[in-house]
C-alpha cells in the first residue's frame, strides 16, 4: 500500500479518542483507551509496522466518502462494476455516567445496489507497534492480546488468522447489512460480548450529535461550514475534563521529509482559549463552561512565582516527556516520529493575554467568574506586570531561542487591559494603578520597537524586519484599530510578502525569520482565516471574502483541515487541526455579519 494524502482521511470519535478513515474504508490511527495513548492503527506513520483495520471491496472501484448529515457518523460509499456498497463507521458517543474504559468502533457494511465482494483485514499494532501480541480466532470473532492492550473483534462471519491479524473475504447482496464491532475494555471475556443492537446505537448516536448542533446560533451564509467545524472541534474534546487537544495525531510533517514533526495530542492553554471564543460566538455556552472550568483547574495550580505551562496533558496532568520513536519511518518517510512535545516547558508570554481574554468574554457571555478565580488571576496579572520585558519562545513555539516577539508583548498588553476592565466591571479589588501604568508602557514598547520604518509594517521581534501573520490579530484583539495607518500598511505588507494567491505564510524563512529548524513549511490556515478576519475589519469585505471562500476551496472532501497547505495544495502537518477551525468560525461569523451590514 502506499500512503494515502493526509486529506484522504475522515475522523470519527466518542469524546474520549478518535480514529481516522480512509477513503479506502482503512483505520490508519486510532489511540487507546485516551487521545494521547500509544496507537493501535498507527499505519499513517508506517505503512509496514504501524497497523491498521480495512474493510473495502477485493477488487478495484471508485470511492466516495461524507458525513450522515450534521453527524460526526461516516459513510465511505464504494462503486464497484457489480454494485454499490457502503461502509458506515461511528463510535457510540461517551455521555455523562458512562464508563470511560470501554470502546467501541462500529462498522456497518450495506449493499446498496448490486452484489459486491469485500475484504476485511484487521491487524493491529500496540503501543506504537513496539508490543507484540497474540491473535485467538473464536466463533464470535478474534481477540488480540497484549501486555499493553488488548481487542475484541466481534464478527458474524468466521475469520481466519494471518501475520498478527484476521481476515474474511465475503460477498453482500443488495439490502443486506453486515455489522462488525471493534471493542476495548479492561475485562478480558467481555471483548467478545456486544451487548448492544447496532441499530439501535446507530440512532442514538445521529440523535446525540443532531441534539448536541441543535445548539448552534449561526444560520449565516457558511451555515453548513460552520456546522462540520463545529462539530470537529466537539470531536476533538476531551469529556471527563472539557479539555481539548490541538489534533488527535503526532507527528504529520510540516513538511513531507522534514523535520517539523510534533506531537499535538495535548491540550494548549492558547488554543483553549480561542476554542472558547468560537465555541460563545455561536451558542455553545455548556463547552465553554467546560473549557473555563479546565482552565480555572490550571490556573489555581500556579504558585505565585511560577507561570503557567503552555500545555498539559489532557487530564491536567503536567509532564509530556519528547521521545523520538526510532522504529517508525513515519508519513511518506518524514522523521523523526515523535510522541510527547519538548515545547512544554517554554516561555510564551501571549498565553496570559489570550487566557484573560477568554475569561473577560466568558464573564460577559457564560456565566460570571468567581471570587477565588479572580485571586488567582489577579496574581497572574502580577506576575505579568514583572515578567513582559523578557524574551520567549512566542506563539510559534521557535526552537532557536528567545526573542522579544512582538505578538507576545501585544498579547501581554491584552492580559492587562482585559483584567483593568473586569475588575472594573464586577468592581474586583485589584491594583489598576500599576497595571494601567504597566499596559501603557508595553503599548508604546510595541509601537516603538515593534514597528519598522523600513518595513512600514508591525514585524516579528525587535531585532529583525522579518514579517509575522501573528500581527494580523492586532485589530481582533483591539489593540489597534482596523482602520489604523499602521495596521493598514501591515496588512498591504502582509498581502506582499506573506501571501500566496489567498493563502498565507506565518513567516518565510530565509527573509529575516529563523525559528532553528530546518526546511520550509507551507502556509498556515489559521492564518489565511486571520487575514480574511482582518480585512473585513478594515473595511475590505470583497477581497476578504474572496480569500475565504478560496480557502474554503483547500478543505478536504468532508470540509476538514489540518495545519498547513503544502505548495501543492494538500493538507499537511497533524489532522485534523482545532486551531484551524476554530479560526474559520470566527472569520465565517465576521465576515457573514459585515455583509449583512452592507
Amino acid at each position: 500500500m502506499a500512503y494515502k494524502e493526509i486529506d484522504d482521511y475522515g475522523v470519527i470519535g466518542n469524546l474520549l479518542s478518535v480514529a481516522l478513515v480512509g477513503i479506502d474504508g482503512s483505520i490508519d490511527w486510532y489511540c487507546l483507551p485516551r487521545f494521547d495513548s500509544p496507537s493501535v492503527f498507527g499505519r499513517i506513520l508506517d505503512d509496514k509496522k504501524g497497523g491498521f483495520f480495512q474493510i473495502a471491496p477485493s477488487d478495484d472501484c471508485r470511492r466516495q466518502q461524507f458525513y450522515y448529515p450534521e453527524t460526526n457518523v461516516l459513510i465511505t460509499r464504494f462503486l464497484h462494476s457489480a454494485g454499490v456498497g457502503e461502509l458506515i463507521d461511528f463510535m457510540p458517543v461517551w455521555r455523562e455516567g458512562t464508563p470511560t474504559d470501554r470502546h467501541q468502533i462500529v462498522r456497518r457494511v450495506t449493499c446498496v445496489r448490486g452484489s459486491m465482494p469485500f475484504r476485511l483485514s484487521c491487524h493491529p499494532a500496540f503501543n506504537y507497534g513496539r508490543s507484540p501480541h497474540t491473535v485467538e480466532v473464536h466463533p464470535e470473532g478474534a481477540l488480540f492480546l497484549s501486555d499493553s492492550c488488548s481487542l475484541g473483534l466481534c464478527s458474524p462471519l468466521p475469520l481466519e488468522p494471518e501475520n498478527g491479524g484476521v481476515i474474511a473475504d465475503f460477498t453482500i447482496q443488495e439490502g443486506e447489512t453486515i455489522n462488525f464491532i471493534l471493542n476495548y475494555q479492561p475485562e478480558r471475556d467481555a471483548l467478545l460480548k456486544c451487548d448492544f443492537d447496532p441499530d439501535t446505537v446507530f440512532s442514538e448516536t445521529v440523535g446525540y450529535w443532531h441534539d448536541w448542533l441543535s445548539q448552534c446560533t449561526y444560520s449565516g451564509r457558511w451555515r453548513e461550514t460552520v456546522y462540520r467545524s463545529a462539530l470537529m472541534l466537539k470531536l476533538l474534546t476531551y469529556a471527563p475534563t472539557g479539555a481539548m487537544v490541538a489534533a488527535p495525531t503526532t507527528s504529520l510533517p510540516e513538511v513531507i521529509g522534514g523535520e517539523r514533526n510534533w506531537d499535538y495530542r495535548f491540550t494548549w492553554i492558547r488554543d483553549t482559549s480561542f476554542s472558547l471564543y468560537a465555541f460563545l460566538r455561536i451558542g455553545f455556552t455548556k463547552e465553554a463552561g467546560r473549557f473555563m472550568d479546565w482552565i480555572s483547574a490550571r490556573i489555581k495550580e500556579v504558585d505565585p512565582e511560577h507561570m503557567l505551562q503552555i500545555m498539559y496533558c489532557i487530564d491536567g496532568a503536567h509532564e509530556m516527556k519528547e521521545e523520538v520513536l526510532e522504529h517508525l519511518e513515519g508519513y511518506k518517510g518524514s522523521r523523526p516520529v515523535r510522541i510527547g512535545n519538548g515545547a512544554a516547558h517554554q516561555f510564551q508570554l501571549d498565553i496570559y493575554g489570550e487566557l484573560m481574554d477568554a475569561v473577560y468574554l466568558y464573564n460577559k457571555y457564560g456565566a460570571p467568574i468567581s471570587y477565588d478565580l479572580w485571586m488567582s488571576l489577579r496574581s497572574l496579572l502580577d506576575w505579568v506586570c514583572e515578567n513582559w520585558t523578557r524574551p520567549d519562545e512566542g506563539i510559534w513555539e521557535v526552537r532557536g531561542g528567545a526573542q522579544h516577539f512582538i505578538y507576545s508583548k501585544m498579547m501581554a498588553w491584552v492580559a492587562l487591559d482585559r483584567g483593568i476592565r473586569l475588575a472594573e466591571k464586577r468592581s474586583f479589588p485589584a491594583p489598576q494603578e500599576h497595571w494601567r501604568k504597566t499596559r501603557d508602557e508595553i503599548y508604546m514598547t510595541v509601537m516603538s520597537k515593534g514597528w519598522s520604518k523600513k518595513r512600514q509594517s508591525f514585524i516579528q521581534h525587535y531585532d529583525s524586519d522579518a514579517l509575522d501573520a501573528s500581527n494580523l490579530l492586532m485589530p481582533l484583539v483591539f489593540f489597534v484599530s482596523p482602520q489604523d495607518p499602521r495596521m493598514l500598511s501591515t496588512l498591504d505588507q502582509t498581502m506582499k510578502h506573506l501571501v500566496s494567491d489567498s493563502l498565507v505564510f506565518r513567516y518565510r524563512m530565509g527573509r529575516g525569520a529563523d525559528d532553528g529548524l530546518m526546511g520550509d513549511e507551507g502556509t498556515f490556515s489559521m492564518c489565511t482565516f486571520w487575514l480574511v478576519e482582518a480585512l473585513t475589519r478594515a473595511g475590505r469585505v470583497k477581497e476578504a471574502r474572496l480569500i475565504f471562500e478560496k480557502m474554503l476551496s483547500y478543505s478536504n472532501h468532508l470540509g476538514l483541515y489540518s495545519e498547513e497547505v503544502s505548495p501543492t495544495g494538500e493538507q499537511i502537518g497533524n489532522y485534523p487541526q482545532a486551531f484551524s477551525h476554530f479560526a474559520l468560525i470566527s472569520a465565517a461569523y465576521n465576515l457573514d455579519r459585515a455583509l449583512g451590514r452592507r
